[in-house]
């Protein structure tokens, strides 16, 4: 370093900033103080954690005013959570963009590119991947939402999914602002629902859908009478056989 010229000084910086690491153990401590550090400087900006020392950010967090944040939440790399927002306790998030006022959990995982729009709800055991949510949109529960976009004030029902992955390529969904996508809805992607289009629950959609239009693809309900009884009957005699004949 002298002989090319570099110079060579002490800098005094806080004892936290310079932890040296040699180890694994050293390594969770110097992570617990910059947790700690993190917490409080979004509580400082205008976020409430409801029990800061569970919930965990990444390096480039960014959490606006008036956030709350729950329990046991994980930040991954990426993630921005913009004013008023909720995060439900139990969630884990990376990649994702949070607009003002959606509200997210419990329980939801977020990951690979995630835009939730203003005022939207992504719910329990909700998760999405590379997905954009319009304002207003809805995925209440128990939902997994893949390459998709969902329009504005949309609504994906209780476990209903996007069929993303063909095996080799990823294909995208697209459901238009005001849809309803009933229960237990499979949507095979390459896909598009049209604005204000309703799915019939059990459905297992493969074509488009137009604006507007009803989309049910299940098999007709067919109910044979007396039939659950008689084959109780059955059941019973035959359990009765098998006790006599010490086979039980």
């Amino acid at each position: 370093a002298r002989a090319e010229g570099i110079a060579c000084r002490a800098v005094l910086a806080d004892e936290a900033e310079l932890l040296g690491i040699n180890s694994r153990a050293e390594l969770a401590a110097a992570e617990a103080g910059w947790q700690a550090r993190a917490r409080a400087a979004a509580m400082a900006g205008g976020a409430t954690l409801l029990d800061p020392d569970t919930v965990y950010f990444s390096w480039d967090t960014a959490v606006g005013q008036d956030v709350t944040i729950g329990q046991s939440v994980v930040f991954g790399p990426g993630v921005e959570i913009r004013d008023g927002a909720w995060i439900a306790p139990f969630c884990h998030l990376e990649r994702t963009v949070v607009g003002s006022g959606a509200t997210v959990g419990p329980f939801a995982r977020l990951r690979g590119g995630v835009q939730v729009g203003r005022g939207a709800r992504i719910g329990t055991f909700v998760e999405a991947k590379n997905a954009r949510f319009g304002d207003g949109a809805k995925a209440p529960h128990l939902s997994y939402v893949g390459d998709a976009e969902i329009g504005a004030a949309a609504n994906v029902s209780a476990g209903a999914i996007t069929c993303n992955y063909d095996g080799v390529l990823k294909h995208q969904t697209v459901v238009g602002a005001g849809a309803f996508i009933g229960s237990n809805t499979a949507l095979v992607a390459p896909l598009t629902i049209g604005e204000r289009a309703l799915i019939g629950a059990g459905s297992t959609i493969t074509e488009n859908v137009a604006a507007g239009a009803v989309a049910v693809a299940r098999a007709p309900q067919k109910a044979v009478p007396d039939a659950a009884d008689k084959r109780r009957r059955r059941l019973q005699a035959e359990k009765k056989r098998k006790e006599g004949s010490g086979r039980a």
